[in-house]
């Protein structure tokens, strides 16, 4: 039975034909998951919000009262809240993309596995027809044989009497 190229690309047990979020087969929700815990895991995300929560904090504390849009009276509330949503939208998505990615590793894993496996087979008939190279060899004439199996021959030769050489050209 010939398999579709896109079920090498998912776990087994985890595919199902009604996937939610799926479109064109493209897991959006799952690819903007891992890019955004991607991008919360750099320097510069880190550096780009210091620096809009100090900006934001030294306006709002420095500002003309009418110019503030929160004020510090108020404990900075709607920087608490943005701050707050942006966590509470961070924790899930990040889990998502941790989970994506154990998904993959456990197929990669099973992926090393049979080649290891593929490759242990391999290693055992090489070795098994080495040995069986081995013992043909074993059986195999060497020069050294060949050459006293020659010399015992010629000395037999050289032993006989002439006579029947004689008999046969007279």
């Amino acid at each position: 039975m010939a398999r579709a190229a896109s079920d090498f690309d998912a776990p087994k047990g985890l595919r199902s034909p009604i996937v939610p979020f799926r479109s064109s087969g493209t897991d959006r929700v799952g690819r903007f998951s891992e890019a955004f815990a991607r991008a919360m895991g750099t320097g510069g995300f880190l550096i780009g919000l210091t620096v809009i929560v100090a900006v934001w904090l030294t306006w709002n504390v420095l500002a003309p009262r009418a110019w503030q849009f929160d004020p510090a009276a108020t404990n900075f509330t709607l920087m608490t809240l943005i701050l707050s949503l942006q966590a509470s939208y961070a924790a899930p998505l990040i889990l998502l993309a941790q989970n994506r990615q154990d998904d993959r590793d456990r197929v990669q894993i099973e992926q090393d596995r049979q080649r290891a496996e593929r490759n242990l087979a391999d290693t055992e008939y090489l070795a098994r027809e080495v040995v069986a190279l081995r013992l043909a060899m074993q059986d195999m004439a060497t020069k050294d044989f060949i050459r006293a199996e020659l010399r015992a021959l010629l000395e037999e030769l050289e032993k006989e009497p002439e006579a029947p050489a004689t008999k046969a050209r007279s």
